[in-house]
């Protein structure tokens, strides 16, 4: 690009790799002693080289599988991050699982060592409940109190880590909204008035004398804490609370119908 100068020269310097570098070097020099008057927070992030400190705090949790003879006790010890202050964090730093089932030594001792390495390497952790939420049996699952489904023991292990987690707040619970909880609400007091009923048309043949079958004694108690015996797993919450109603599969736990 050519310029024009209108102007006599009175002089010129040439400038150097040298003399760019000391430009670069003095503008760092003067940004660093702007940064540095800032107002900063001493946050510490979780990362591996965090010490172990004397004494954590952690919760223990049981596990009564069927596919083991004996229970299984699971323990999480969280660390306090920047205590005191208003960046105040609680993450998990380790976990142990106890079990006079000794079969199961081998694959629990690796598996709580290497999920303890994770959470002491920091970022985010909670990877690790997708994973082992999708490991399945090949011999086949069971379903847990409350009839929710579980493909495996280590998904049981995933529900439990998935459970800790949001206790501590580090994942958030997607709240259901009004109008859904009006609707199982709904759907549950509707299924009970049905289920009354039934039962008291077969006391009264009963008394009577009446040939009539007998039906199931029904209970939905709650927040779905107890399922009708007859009920079937519903494919969204993996719960057994999926009943008949008025023709159409409905689940008695998270709404979700067929018939939509």
């Amino acid at each position: 690009m050519a310029v024009k100068i209108d102007k006599k020269i009175k002089g010129y310097a040439v400038i150097t790799a040298d003399d760019k570098a000391r430009e670069a070097k003095a503008e760092a020099v003067a940004r660093a002693a702007v940064e540095a008057q800032l107002p900063t927070a001493d946050v510490i992030q979780m990362h591996e080289r965090i010490e172990r400190p004397e004494v954590l705090i952690g919760s223990t949790y049981k596990i009564k599988s069927p596919l083991v003879e004996h229970a299984m006790y699971v323990t999480i010890n969280d660390i306090v991050l920047n205590a005191g202050t208003e960046h105040e964090l609680r993450r998990p730093f380790e976990i142990f699982i106890n079990s006079k089932s000794m079969e199961h030594f081998q694959w629990i001792v690796a598996l709580t060592r290497i999920m303890s390495a994770v959470f002491r390497k920091g970022g985010d952790v909670t990877f690790l409940v997708e994973e082992m939420k999708a490991v399945f049996d090949p011999r086949g699952g069971y379903f847990k109190a409350g009839g929710v489904y579980m493909p495996s023991l280590v998904a049981e292990l995933g529900a439990i880590v998935e459970e800790h987690m949001k206790s501590i707040g580090l994942i958030h619970d997607p709240e259901m909204s009004p109008a859904q909880r009006a609707l199982i609400a709904e759907k549950r007091a509707a299924y009970e008035n049905r289920a009354s009923k039934k039962n008291s048309e077969v006391s009264l043949g009963l008394a009577t004398g009446s040939d009539a079958r007998t039906e199931e004694v029904i209970e939905v108690t709650g927040e779905g804490a107890s399922f009708p015996p007859s009920a079937t797993m519903c494919h969204k919450c993996s719960t057994k609370a999926v009943v008949i109603m008025d023709g159409c599969a409905t689940c008695l736990n998270c709404g979700y119908s067929k018939c939509g």
